[in-house]
């Protein structure tokens, strides 16, 4: 009786542990999928905050957050796309860097390759009318191009080496770091030039008056040569 007692007990602990082992993986197992998942902060327009862990529209102010809580970047700024490595996230807060350029540059071009060669996320500004060109004139001193502001460091004209040293100084990775499906902002005009709608010139202009009619002349009667009025 008592072999036969002790034999049951020791399989309900056998059945016990085996259950523990079981609800101790399935924890671990949840917790890992959890932990390895990303989380996007996102701050709506109102200012409410949410969590969400789809990828919010281009226009939202969102966060990534990683394994353990962890930041790892911002949302491409060129217009959703993937988040920012953490460190080269802080880097382009800290030193953005822009391009100006025009069509037909070759040193531009040789610029441009660099920056996109490197992973290095710029934005670039063309440089194709006369109020671009007096723009430029008024950042840089001069209208030669290409011109390359790194953060509040300006760079007039293309130099490999040159380009290299303050970029490293800035602590721009020397190698890509971005994510494959990265993209930059398209090229924009320097100088946005609003054409205005014909109700916007028609409100701009003076109301115009209405001809004035012309006098007439006073109608003489013969039979009242004074041209008296009864």
């Amino acid at each position: 009786m008592t072999n036969s007692n002790e034999a049951i007990k020791l399989t309900r602990q056998g059945h016990y542990v085996a259950l523990l082992t079981s609800v101790c993986a399935t924890a671990l197992l949840m917790s890992t999928q959890v932990q390895a998942q990303t989380i996007y902060r996102v701050m709506g327009a109102d200012g409410k905050i949410t969590f969400s862990d789809k990828l919010p529209p281009s226009t939202a102010n969102a966060t990534a957050t990683g394994k353990g809580g962890q930041t790892v970047g911002t949302l491409n700024a060129g217009g959703g796309g993937p988040a920012l490595p953490f460190e080269l996230n802080q880097t382009v807060g800290r030193f953005p860097v822009t391009l100006y350029t025009s069509s037909g540059c070759v040193p531009c071009d040789a610029g441009r390759s660099m920056l996109r060669s490197r992973g290095i996320p710029f934005t670039e500004k063309t440089v194709t009318t006369v109020e671009d060109s007096e723009a430029l004139k008024r950042i840089s001193g001069e209208t030669s191009l290409p011109f390359l502001t790194i953060g509040g460091q300006q760079i007039r004209g293309y130099s490999d080496s040159e380009w290299t040293q303050f970029l490293n100084a800035a602590g721009y990775p020397k190698s890509s770091a971005l994510p494959a499906s990265y993209r930059n902002p398209a090229p924009s005009p320097l100088v946005v030039v609003q054409k205005q709608t014909p109700e916007a010139n028609a409100q701009e202009k003076p109301a115009q008056r209405a001809p004035a009619e012309p006098k007439r002349a006073p109608v003489t009667n013969s039979s009242n040569p004074a041209g008296i009025k009864f």
